[in-house]
């Protein structure tokens, strides 16, 4: 019986080591016997697959967070999007020069701003940007960021000289030869100022307007030769103040009609100023006799 005993064991870890080549090469479950016959707890053979659980992540126990962005992404997990920068600043309150003045003139096209332009970013101008960003979902924040001035110029045109100086502020062309000696109220056509000039140094330059193709302003050397302070034109029914006449019917005078509307109107051949105080200022400094020279 001992002899069968010990051929009996050496039969079982024959059978348990072949059991565990060809069980574990098609996962099987093997039930051995111990040396008494009796039946022992089943032993589960499995062969490696290199697959981990379903259950399982591929990180887990490696020390990274819950969310799976510990490596690089791993696991499906998204990466995080920086966020976009702000648009860069071009211009803001504050801010002045003929770029703002360019501002101005585009959002005069689109009716977001009805003044100027005057080449300074104001109150008004901030207040035409916002609205102009709110209307179209962009940030209201006032300042003409690189978003809003791309969206503006598809919506514009480029504007031309006298739209950028609707209401003057234009600079003043070089004094004419003839404006160097003397008191000399030096007016360009080329550039729509006026010089007040006292031997050959520039007391005061003021935008003006000339007249229409129908009714021209003349060019040629003059003098003044009657002042009213608060003329009244008959023949336009309108009025003339401070009028300083040189030519015939033509003088440099106020006009509110230029004051309102800027270049977008012209005068009957006078020499209109809208800045009424400077006008003012003009009327009690010149004389009669003083030299009027229109150049263009």
């Amino acid at each position: 019986m001992c002899s069968t005993g010990r051929g009996t064991g050496r039969a079982v870890a024959v059978f348990l080591a072949l059991a565990a080549l060809t069980g574990g090469a098609v996962g099987c479950t093997v039930q051995p016997v111990d040396a008494d016959g009796g039946r022992r707890s089943p032993i589960r053979i499995e062969r490696p697959s290199g697959t981990p659980p379903a259950d399982r992540s591929p990180d887990s126990g490696s020390g990274s967070g819950s969310d799976g962005e510990g490596k690089g992404g791993r696991g499906g997990a998204k990466t995080a999007v920086p966020p976009r920068p702000p648009a860069r600043v071009l211009w803001s309150p504050g801010d002045s020069g003929r770029d703002v003045r360019e501002l101005q003139a585009r959002l005069r096209q689109v009716a977001w701003l009805f003044d100027g332009p005057t080449g300074t970013y104001d109150d008004r101008t901030r207040e035409a940007v916002e609205g102009f960003q709110g209307k179209r979902g962009l940030p209201r924040t006032g300042r003409t960021d690189t978003v809003t001035w791309q969206r503006l110029l598809g919506m514009t045109h480029e504007p031309g000289t006298w739209e950028l100086y609707l209401m003057g502020g234009q600079p003043a062309a070089a004094p004419d030869v003839r404006c160097r000696t003397g008191r000399v109220l030096c007016i360009s056509k080329a550039t729509r100022t006026l010089r007040w000039m006292i031997d050959g140094r520039t007391v005061m330059t003021l935008p003006v307007r000339f007249g229409a193709d129908p009714t021209p302003t003349r060019d040629g050397v003059f003098q003044v030769y009657w002042k009213s302070r608060d003329h009244w034109s008959t023949l336009y029914d309108s009025p003339m103040p401070y009028a300083m006449f040189f030519s015939g019917g033509q003088a440099v005078h106020f006009s509110a009609d230029f004051a309102a509307r800027g270049y977008a109107g012209s005068s009957h051949g006078c020499v209109n100023v809208r800045d009424e105080a400077a006008v003012a200022r003009l009327y009690g400094q010149v004389r009669n006799g003083d030299k009027v020279v229109v150049h263009g």
